[in-house]
């Protein structure tokens, strides 16, 4: 059973020392710390205008307080990393893993496309349940990148587009639900700016991998910025520029860079892990001091 389904989870003292700041059991006046369909997990009352956080996305009808959240939160976290030496990776979808765009929006030199979707597993034409008929194209690179990180990472999927596109990206790249299983944020459940907040594991041990920084105004420190990936043009661009149609390198592109500096991020963290400090460790420095290392290489600087 997942900490999230144990409802009456309660601190357990453990050998090693995984401290939530939490000091007496929420069934002892009782402060309602889960919430499912208005009902107490721990005092089974009915709670009205309860101000806890939903996570209906991970459990149907399920509300945490403030408190219940903190623990929660360091607990998978920690458990995470003692257990499986995994890290938690939050993965933005559009211009990130894949590139999707109206039909309607095509220039004409690539109209071709269209015909090309029953031969091509890179590709998927949708219409039903959308305003317009649309094309999807995933990045190259984008299982192999899946594959490798699900080893080091357990994994979110975080996008601004809506449930049922989510969905349609994911049958294409996590049809068995093998990586991201039900971790799946929309617009549905945050209309607003993407936020740390959402992800069920400590901020001091996840990575989000965006191409946009300005949708994750308060946890800039948690992100690696990748390159914005567009495959298709539009009606805007250039007969030249669309004729090329040449896809991002697998082995050079954007998503293989950022492998490599995902593995990076892991090797290091979990480093000497034995003689770390679990309240201490911190992955948002790390990521801080890799991306100057790189940046350094690139430059040539020693």
């Amino acid at each position: 059973m997942s900490l999230v389904e144990n409802l009456s989870l309660e601190p357990q003292p453990k050998r090693r020392k995984i401290d939530p700041e939490v000091k007496e059991s929420p069934s002892r006046n009782c402060s309602h710390w889960f919430v499912r369909n208005k009902v107490c997990a721990s005092c089974n009352t009915i709670v009205d205008n309860y101000q806890g956080r939903s996570f209906d996305y991970l459990y149907t009808g399920i509300q945490m307080s403030n408190e219940a959240l903190g623990f929660t939160k360091r607990l998978i976290s920690q458990t995470s990393w003692l257990e499986d030496k995994k890290l938690h990776l939050v993965l933005d979808l559009d211009h990130t893993l894949v590139h999707t765009i109206k039909v309607s929006q095509l220039s004409e030199s690539e109209k071709y496309i269209t015909e090309e979707v029953e031969s091509r597993k890179d590709l998927r034409r949708f219409n039903t349940g959308f305003p317009e008929e649309s094309l999807i194209k995933l990045r190259s690179f984008v299982h192999q990148f899946l594959k490798e990180c699900n080893e080091m990472f357990s994994l979110y999927v975080y996008t601004k587009g809506g449930y049922d596109y989510a969905q349609l990206v994911l049958e294409m790249i996590d049809p068995d639900k093998i990586y991201f299983g039900n971790r799946v944020i929309t617009r549905r459940e945050s209309p607003g700016f993407k936020t740390l907040d959402l992800v069920l594991a400590d901020e001091r041990g996840i990575v989000v991998v965006d191409d946009k920084s300005s949708v994750w105004p308060h946890d800039k420190k948690n992100l690696l910025q990748i390159a914005r990936y567009k495959y298709f043009g539009d009606q805007s661009c250039l007969l030249s520029e669309c004729k090329k149609k040449i896809d991002e390198s697998d082995e050079k592109g954007p998503l293989n860079t950022a492998l490599r500096f995902l593995m990076d991020v892991h090797e290091e963290f979990f480093c000497d892990w034995s003689r770390k400090d679990l309240d201490s460790v911190d992955v948002r420095p790390l990521l801080k001091e890799i991306s100057l290392r790189w940046k350094r290489k690139a430059d040539g600087v020693v």
